[in-house]
């Protein structure tokens, strides 16, 4: 049976990245991104849909998402779903939850995480390649979350 498992999302971070490494060295950062979906009823009532989503980031890519994003910035981007389940420590449970797993990412946008209206630093933040291809996320290495 075939399958294809892509996600393309473009929203705002919910808060700052979260910068981590595995006793191997390698990069993860996990990320909050909210979507966020208008419409109008059948009544003309203007309608908002929010949805959060967590997204895994690895290697050099995880980097640079620790650099240069900040809560509120504006990002596309790209990844798989990725289906995750473990056993709750204090009360046995078994709890499951839907990510993605990021591969590319664009910025969308040249400021530092500011929210409306505030005003702009006298100094821009560096430059940052636009694109990146996601790095691997390791396959036997222990993830510090």
């Amino acid at each position: 049976m075939a399958s294809f498992n892509k996600v393309i999302l473009m929203g705002n971070l919910t808060r700052d990245p979260e910068l981590r490494y595995t006793p191997k060295g390698t990069a993860i950062a996990r990320l909050g991104l909210a979507c966020n979906r208008k419409w109008k009823s059948e009544t003309g009532e203007m309608k908002e849909e929010v949805t959060f989503v967590d997204v895994d980031a690895f290697g050099k890519t995880a980097e640079t998402i620790g650099q240069y994003l900040k809560k509120g910035r504006p990002i596309m981007i790209e990844g798989r779903l990725r289906y995750d389940t473990w056993e709750d420590k204090q009360t046995g449970q078994k709890k499951s939850k839907l990510g993605v797993v990021l591969e590319t990412f664009q910025f969308l946008d040249s400021g530092g995480g500011r929210a409306e209206g505030a005003a702009r630093p006298a100094s821009p933040a560096p430059a940052a390649p636009e694109a990146h291809e996601g790095d691997a996320p390791p396959e036997h290495d222990d993830v510090p979350f």
